[in-house]
């Protein structure tokens, strides 16, 4: 076997964990089919004596790409942001449809849950990266410390600090019943009147907005991250949205005609909403037991 049918032999034993390290880090598929195939280019290119454990290097590489893909990410977001708030005069659709794949979302939700992939999100990309590849892929401190860029002992630090923030993730956020009608009440009476300042307020800085595919096809946004950017896309909508029991839960529910079509179920943190998903799929709604409240249009 000649050393070039050695490597492509390895790489493709491997390819389905890389796959999996490099979804659970960056949360996309695309992303994650992205960054393999970069790893293969490197693979080609690197000198093959100096590579003592194959499957060792592709997990270190991989998780390195993974990293410099979460940075740029973060990066561009940032930029996102900035442009946001200059332009929140605007208003957008609620759930404006991009170029995001639903069912990555679905698939990510699958394997991670919704709370975990919400906290997930709102990791800084080093502790992402120390969190799913040790916790959820054994990789020794030693290894991750070499692709962060750390020493062992920051990367253990990195590694429990979300591993606290995941194991912390609560629907509620340790909001009691009364505050968190207060926070929908007040979030859909900021949407209504397009109160932007008011929604930034009610918002975790890293919130995440999901949606699942029946949302996305009556024009939902599959994915959204950051106040300033689920702000704009709830400012000066939400009119048909009522506040609603959803599994024992205030959340948000869209009824029109006492026809149910989707709700946004949340997830708060310090008095803020730190998550929401937006559920339309008819089985979804179904297993959801779901009573209409009472509407305050005036709250605040």
């Amino acid at each position: 076997m000649t050393m070039d049918n050695f490597l492509l032999e390895q790489f493709e034993a491997n390819r389905a964990r890389l796959t999996s390290v490099a979804r659970r880090i960056l949360g996309s598929r695309g992303e994650a089919e992205d960054a393999v195939q970069d790893l293969w280019l490197r693979l080609n290119r690197v000198d093959n004596a100096r590579i003592e454990n194959i499957g060792g290097w592709l997990t270190t590489v991989v998780g390195r790409l993974c990293l410099d893909a979460l940075r740029a990410r973060r990066a561009r977001q940032e930029d996102s942001i900035e442009r946001l708030e200059a332009e929140s005069g605007g208003a957008g659709p609620v759930f404006a449809a991009t170029g995001a794949d639903p069912a990555d979302e679905i698939a990510m939700a699958d394997s991670v849950g919704l709370a975990m992939q919400a906290v997930l999100e709102r990791l800084v990309p080093a502790e992402r990266v120390a969190f799913v590849l040790h916790d959820l892929f054994a990789v020794p401190f030693e290894d991750i410390a070499r692709i962060i860029g750390r020493s062992q002992e920051a990367t253990r630090q990195l590694a429990s600090r979300a591993r606290r923030r995941v194991q912390g993730a609560r629907a509620d956020g340790g909001v009691d019943r009364a505050r968190r009608r207060e926070i929908v009440d007040a979030f859909l009476a900021a949407s209504r009147g397009g109160d932007f300042a008011a929604l930034l307020t009610l918002l975790d800085p890293e919130v995440v907005l999901t949606a699942d595919p029946e949302a996305v096809r009556l024009g939902g946004q599959a994915r959204a991250r950051g106040a300033p950017r689920v702000a704009q896309l709830f400012s000066g909508k939400a009119q048909a949205a009522r506040p609603a029991m959803v599994d024992g839960a205030v959340d948000i529910a869209v009824a029109p005609g006492g026809r149910l079509l989707l709700v946004l179920r949340l997830e708060m943190a310090d008095g803020r909403i730190a998550a929401i998903h937006a559920v339309a799929e008819p089985a979804a709604l179904l297993a959801c037991d779901v009573v209409l409240l009472d509407d305050q249009p005036g709250a605040r």
